[in-house]
């Protein structure tokens, strides 16, 4: 199920309240409805039942309903809206909480980077809604085949970044993580913007991946908006904060684990058997 929690302050807040705004019509009018397309998402916002916040105006409905398709598109489009306004917000993956900005607002990325608490000497990833989009902001040394039996998925390709890529996004390497996770939803919002996302995880860098928005609570000051998505996956078990398998394909005919993550086994498959490629040990 899909939420929108408005957060923060600045210059999204009035925006934020149209989004409630048009929110509390869709809940009215789904009531009873079901999307085809998994998960559906559910028209809420605000704080917890009972909870008050000088910076939620809207309440958190205590049943939220599932939406039309109609209000799917209207979350779709006000976070698009907070993006464009160099917001930050939080979105569910395929395999964690993230939050992403557009990678190609300095400003944002600044924001970002304060927020995870960590200068551009930790890169971030990027995030696409299509592979195709790859071409535009990297150069690719693996056939295409490849990079689609990859994505979308729980995995982090590492590719060689190219001049059309924003300079101030990991201003460090030369190289960069590209994601297309399996989820509806923020596959829809990177459709839908006009350059690639920035993702990193919603957490604080010294802390464990999350997988409801209640955990990382202590960065909603600092969003525009939250989108929740409910419980990803089991919330008891280590392996589900594993995060994606990073690869690094910059170096033809070849690739490097960066981090196992929680797809290594199908994806080394993938890479050695399938195409051939020669693992190669990571100098972290």
């Amino acid at each position: 199920a899909i939420a929108a929690l408005p957060c923060g302050s600045g210059s999204c807040r009035s925006m934020l309240g149209a989004l409630g705004s048009a929110l509390a019509g869709c809940a009215r009018a789904a009531e009873g409805t079901l999307l085809s397309r998994p998960p559906p998402p559910k028209a809420a916002f605000g704080p917890q039942p009972g909870e008050r916040s000088e910076n939620a105006p809207f309440q958190r409905p205590k049943n939220p309903t599932t939406c039309s398709p109609s209000c799917w598109q209207e979350i779709l489009n006000a976070t698009v809206t907070v993006l464009q306004e160099g917001g930050l917000v939080a979105v569910p993956t395929d395999t964690v909480y993230g939050i992403a900005c557009l990678a190609q607002s300095s400003q944002a990325i600044k924001n970002i980077y304060n927020l995870k608490g960590r200068n551009g000497g930790k890169p971030l990833a990027i995030c696409l809604g299509d592979v195709e989009h790859i071409y535009r902001y990297c150069h690719v040394s693996v056939p295409e085949e490849l990079l689609q039996d990859l994505l979308p998925g729980p995995v982090t390709l590492v590719l060689q970044r190219s001049e059309g890529l924003n300079k101030d996004l990991n201003p460090l390497t030369s190289l960069v993580g590209v994601r297309i996770p399996n989820h509806p939803f923020i596959r829809e919002l990177a459709q839908a913007c006009s350059g690639p996302l920035a993702l990193t995880s919603a957490n604080f860098s010294t802390q464990a991946s999350t997988l409801t928005v209640t955990e990382f609570r202590d960065l909603w000051p600092q969003l525009s908006l939250v989108i929740d998505g409910g419980v990803i996956g089991d919330i008891q078990s280590p392996e589900c904060r594993l995060g994606s398998t990073v690869v690094d394909l910059s170096v033809s005919g070849k690739y490097t684990i960066i981090r196992p993550g929680c797809a290594l086994t199908p994806t080394v498959e993938i890479l050695g058997k399938k195409y051939g490629l020669t693992p190669e040990p990571s100098c972290s």
